[in-house]
């Protein structure tokens, strides 16, 4: 299922894409490898010069390591195609400004602190953002404890996910439905 048709003729102008892919290394840590790129469907006139439809105004990468208390010890980006070359791609040491940040402690917080406005670069920053959401999937039922293997009677702990989304809430029915031992009934529950 996608979105609904759209209801008048439309033309694809710009296109972003976010990517995110997680790796277990062997001495235990884990890199996160992001990537956004913009392209547009047109020539771009740019002060710089043109870009043809299809070529990246924007290709750039970041590269945060985590221990699995989440808790970035490395960083590092790559600015491969940007609009203002020579300029834009010279941000890249300022990354190493996440070092040290918690992925799950006021980490977006952090972020803007740190790398917003002048500080960082705008696309970079953004990038961030979907750092903690992709290690956490990264650590589902690997570092973090889902429930999802086998009967959630066996589980010590509550699983992480629970009351972090609408639908794992805990008196709600997906809850009741999948982990019933973590389920709280409440007066608004029938």
């Amino acid at each position: 299922m996608s979105l609904p048709a759209p209801k008048l003729p439309r033309v694809l102008r710009h296109a972003r894409s976010i990517e995110a892919q997680a790796f277990e290394r062997e001495d235990g840590l884990w890199d996160i490898d992001t990537r956004i790129t913009d392209t547009k469907t047109r020539v771009a006139h740019l002060a710089s010069g043109d870009r043809l439809p299809g070529s990246p105004i924007h290709d750039l990468w970041l590269r945060v390591t985590i221990d699995t208390r989440l808790t970035i010890v490395d960083a590092e980006s790559v600015s491969v195609a940007v609009p203002y070359p020579g300029y834009c791609d010279s941000v890249s040491p300022a990354y190493k400004k996440l070092i040290g940040l918690n992925l799950m402690r006021s980490f977006r917080k952090e972020l803007r602190e740190r790398l917003a406005g002048t500080a960082g670069c705008t696309h970079l920053t953004e990038l961030a953002g979907v750092l903690p959401t992709a290690a956490i999937q990264a650590f589902a039922g690997d570092v973090l404890p889902t429930g999802d293997k086998g009967s959630d009677e066996d589980m010590t702990q509550t699983p992480f996910q629970l009351d972090r989304c609408h639908a794992l809430r805990r008196d709600g029915p997906a809850v009741e439905k999948y982990y019933p031992r973590w389920f709280i009934k409440t007066i608004t529950n029938n």
